[in-house]
């Protein structure tokens, strides 16, 4: 027998509210399984289980904020017979813990609803907006990733003339919420962490070049952006430059084999999430801008997994499509460096002696003092700037 625990989605997140289960008492579930959505300050979280075992008791009804670290359920070994006494958790609710004197039946939170009638995936800030618009999420179609429900498709149904019910009171204002959530990371990145910051200007017309004939013929859906080749060659510089790639945690730095690259996106709502692609320096650009495009567009709709938000090994933030020439990032803890990539631009550029107008990208990192200096952070750098030379390589 083992518990299933609320894990941390993300460094600055502490409690999150159970929405809804994916399981029931009975079922068996493998490694890596989603069982849960789990609502948090960014977005509703599909959270996925880690070891194989059998459900044996729900402990959390939906509608339950709890925090990290708490039991969700409890799940029997795979092959280990049902008990016959029952563990001793008390379930959590929506009104705290159930008195013993009050509650001497079993507390197993059974999910006996057929599928149909399952809470809809919903981002988070159009499950607000159906709540003020008193519109019934199951009665809308969602257009999202995964079928979720999105904040268009409630502002679709208003428009039709669902029909609206009062505005509840509102308690909690979520944006307020996220600002104070990256406000307290930051603060504490910033406080803990000796960051230094280093910038390479690096030329782009091999691989401006390359983009453009490997995008030959390829649809509009398909083709490959500077942003997928950027990734890979930070990645592949990570592994080339293992301080670059770890966490830091009970003061020791932990390298990490497999390099997650995190990718900062920003949300419609405000605020930012910074998801991990696994296992990028292995993946064909293909499948890397794929998987790009489809994490930026389940961000934005509220639909994340757990596993994506809780282990990216280094983050890259991306603000050339805001029109910024660089950017100076901050670490997120417990990682110990973030790359940063501006705005290609046009600029002279010495070539074998003779001037000539390339696109520059400026190329930032940030970096921990406590794992690694100024020298390797330059080689870490060099490393990304040699990549992108050679993109056929990548």
């Amino acid at each position: 027998m083992f518990d299933f625990a609320l894990p941390a989605l993300g460094a600055d997140m502490d409690e999150g509210t159970l929405t809804d289960w994916l399981v029931k008492a009975g079922d068996d579930v493998a490694r890596g399984q989603a069982v849960a959505t789990v609502d948090t300050v960014k977005a509703a979280v599909d959270v996925e289980i880690w070891r194989a075992g059998t459900i044996h008791r729900l402990l959390v009804e939906p509608g339950t904020t709890v925090s990290v670290g708490t039991p969700l359920a409890t799940l029997r070994e795979p092959g280990e017979p049902e008990p016959t006494m029952e563990p001793a958790h008390e379930p959590a609710t929506a009104h705290g813990p159930v008195a013993p004197e009050r509650a001497p039946e079993p507390a197993t939170i059974e999910s006996t609803e057929p599928e149909p009638h399952r809470r809809p995936r919903i981002s988070p800030v159009a499950r607000r907006e159906a709540d003020k618009r008193g519109i019934d999420p199951t009665t809308l179609t969602g257009t999202g990733p995964l079928s979720s429900v999105t904040l268009d498709d409630v502002l679709r149904a208003a428009e039709a003339g669902k029909p609206a019910a009062p505005a509840p009171e509102v308690t909690v204002d979520k944006a307020r919420e996220m600002r104070r959530a990256i406000a307290a990371l930051m603060s504490r990145s910033k406080r803990e962490i000796p960051h230094y910051y280093l910038a390479d200007d690096i030329p782009l017309q091999a691989a401006a070049r390359w983009l453009q004939h490997e995008n030959t013929g390829r649809p509009v859906t398909a083709r490959i952006l500077m942003a997928a080749l950027q990734l890979k060659a930070v990645a592949l510089a990570a592994q080339r430059i293992p301080e670059m790639n770890g966490f830091w945690q009970d003061d020791a730095f932990h390298p990490q084999t497999r390099v997650h690259v995190g990718v900062a996106i920003s949300l419609r709502q405000g605020g930012l999430v910074a998801p991990a692609i696994h296992d990028t320096a292995d993946k064909p650009l293909g499948q890397l801008m794929s998987e790009l495009t489809d994490l930026v567009a389940r961000a934005r709709a509220g639909s994340m997994r757990s596993s994506e938000m809780s282990d990216p090994t280094l983050t890259v933030t991306n603000l050339g499509e805001r029109g910024v020439g660089s950017v100076f990032g901050v670490i997120y803890p417990p990682q110990v460096a973030l790359v940063g990539f501006g705005m290609p631009a046009d600029r002279a550029w010495a070539v074998d002696g003779k001037l000539d107008v390339l696109p520059i990208v400026t190329t930032t990192l940030a970096a921990d003092h406590r794992v690694s200096d100024g020298h390797r952070g330059a080689r870490f750098l060099t490393e990304i700037r040699e990549l992108l030379q050679h993109p056929q390589d990548l």
